[in-house]
């Protein structure tokens, strides 16, 4: 049995922990110690009593219970068995007591040790106690019963206050060691707890540091003070980029940091860990690590941290390289710019050459004449589009009377063929006759893109409806389909430049993700909204509404909608 086990078994051991022998044996080596120095004295004073049977016999018990408490594999033994030495005690010091009264006072005191040792033994309480009482009176009475003078009631009396002493000695010390054992136990209990969870939360930082670690992204923990609490792997990463090359350990402000042109280094308390300790809370906030062609974009998020009375108690700083993503948008634009430009050259000679035999047009068969004008419109709508390709944010509205009855009719005859190729119905419901005050060429260019998405987006046939309404002063479009439809978060997307849902990659149908975008910007510039709203596989609704441009205000010359100048040029 192991020595934790026995404790537990016993239910109480104050040196169990150290070894089992080496327990029994500093347990008995004090009395043996006070023996030795009696020894000495009687040795000094009282020779004599070396003649003395019994205390030669109490020496040799005394030394051989010494030997036997070191000798004995006790923890091999059961846990009761230790009590042998306590109880061969009490022979001892019965022994010692009877062959020294000559020279020696108080020697039954040597009793208490014995006692001591049963009564905190914690096992067979009751019987430990009635043995320390029987022992004394053993002590007190044989001496008077062995005597050959007469005994008397007197003298059996006299020394009763000794055992009575020893019985409230040893009931104290199992009370007291029946208390410490109680609180022992409570004292394990909790330790038991508090190893169980210290074990847990130390799992749980190693989890918090494995996935901290895992994330790309950087992340520091700052506290109140500004303190580093905790920086992952990827953001020591991304730290070094902006260490300067000759200073060892630099402050906040030596570090390399820079603004979003990559040159003009940013203030000390405006860098993103500096605004973060101001409590700032910010998202998206793009500076420049390091310099040179080492140099990398990271776009910043802070969130600060509050304690329970809601004072900032520290911050949360997200750092995300996004140089390559800058880097793939560059050469995006520089790849639309290229095509762009090469657009142009071919378009202005189709432009020409229809130009040409539109100039013969009397000639011409009267359905020839109507095929060559929509082709001359949308040569005009593609080099839009690719004017818009190069600056998509800059759009310029010309406003003159319009009639839309016959802006959404051109619409739908160029999206004619399309729609018989992907077997679609087209249709309208417009409010005739209806005028309104618009840059013709941008709402043609609205029109134009809703209603080829929602033809092209309808690849397997069904319904295209276009209706225009005039409420008050305000022109109200939609256009609406029974298409494939968009989820939640292709929706939530469809008016970013060069969005495209998955849907319509996964099928091939052609796109480049401007339209939408493009229209939207028309309409803003008209001091419109516009709005969609779409189910996966229950087609497309988009909404636009221009404000303001049937009132009279806007017939004024010169005068736009919410009476803007009528040319409008982006900032």
């Amino acid at each position: 049995m192991t020595d934790i086990g026995a404790r537990e078994q016993t239910g109480n051991n104050l040196f169990r922990l150290r070894g089992e022998r080496k327990r029994v044996f500093l347990t008995q080596l004090p009395l043996s110690l006070i023996m030795a120095v009696a020894v000495l004295i009687a040795a000094a004073i009282y020779p004599q009593s070396f003649q003395q049977p019994l205390f030669v016999a109490a020496l040799v018990m005394h030394v051989l219970l010494l030997l036997a408490s070191f000798a004995v594999p006790w923890e091999r033994l059961p846990p009761a068995a230790v009590l042998v030495i306590p109880y061969l005690d009490f022979i001892a010091v019965g022994l010692f007591r009877g062959g020294n009264q000559q020279f020696l006072t108080a020697v039954g005191l040597l009793i208490f040790f014995p006692v001591f040792w049963l009564a905190s033994s914690g096992m067979a309480k009751r019987t430990s106690v009635a043995v320390s009482v029987v022992a004394a009176l053993l002590i007190v009475w044989l001496p008077l019963v062995m005597s050959p003078d007469a005994l008397t009631i007197e003298q059996l009396v006299r020394p009763l206050l000794f055992p009575i002493v020893v019985l409230a000695y040893a009931t104290t010390v199992v009370a007291v060691t029946n208390t410490m054992n109680i609180q022992r136990k409570t004292l394990e209990a909790k330790d038991v707890q508090l190893r169980a969870a210290l074990e847990s939360s130390q799992q749980r930082e190693r989890l918090l540091e494995t996935v901290v670690d895992t994330v790309a992204v950087g992340l520091v923990v700052v506290d109140a003070e500004g303190h580093d609490m905790l920086m992952n792997a990827t953001q020591r990463a991304l730290h070094t980029y902006a260490l300067p090359e000759d200073v060892s350990d630099p402050q906040e402000k030596e570090l390399l940091v820079f603004a979003v042109d990559a040159i003009s280094p940013v203030a000390a308390e405006e860098r993103p860990v500096r605004r973060a300790i101001r409590g700032e809370e910010f998202t998206n906030y793009q500076v420049w690590l390091g310099a040179g062609d080492k140099a990398r974009a990271v776009s910043t998020a802070a969130r600060p941290m509050k304690d329970e009375q809601g004072r900032f108690d520290g911050a949360v700083i997200a750092f995300h390289d996004v140089t390559d993503m800058m880097a793939a948008l560059e050469a995006k634009n520089d790849f639309v710019a290229n095509v762009s430009h090469e657009f142009r050259t071919p378009l202005t000679s189709i432009r020409g050459y229809l130009d040409l035999v539109l100039e013969e047009s009397a000639e011409l068969p009267q359905d020839i004449h109507g095929y060559l004008d929509i082709a001359s419109r949308n040569v005009d709508r593609l080099s839009s589009l690719v004017a818009d390709l190069l600056t998509t944010d800059s759009v310029t509205l010309e406003l003159t009377r319009t009639d839309v009855v016959q802006l959404v009719a051109d619409s739908l005859a160029s999206a004619t063929p399309m729609a018989e190729r992907n077997k679609v119905t087209l249709s309208s419901q417009v409010q005739a006759p209806l005028a309104a005050f618009i840059d013709s060429r941008r709402i043609g260019q609205v029109l134009d893109n809703l209603v080829s998405n929602a033809v092209k987006y309808s690849p397997d046939g069904g319904t295209v409806s276009v209706s225009v309404t005039a409420k008050g002063a305000d022109l109200w479009c939609q256009v609406q389909d029974s298409g494939m439809g968009m989820n939640s978060d292709e929706q939530a997307q469809a008016f970013s430049k060069f969005f495209r849902a998955r849907s319509a990659v996964q099928r091939s149908i052609p796109g480049i993700g401007l339209g939408l975008m493009i229209s939207k910007t028309i309409v803003a510039k008209h001091g419109g909204t516009i709005s969609l709203l779409s189910k996966k596989g229950a087609g497309t609704t988009v909404s636009f509404v221009l404000p303001g441009c049937l009132s009279p205000a806007a017939r004024t010359p010169g005068r736009g909608p919410a009476g803007e100048a009528a040319r409008q040029d982006a900032p």
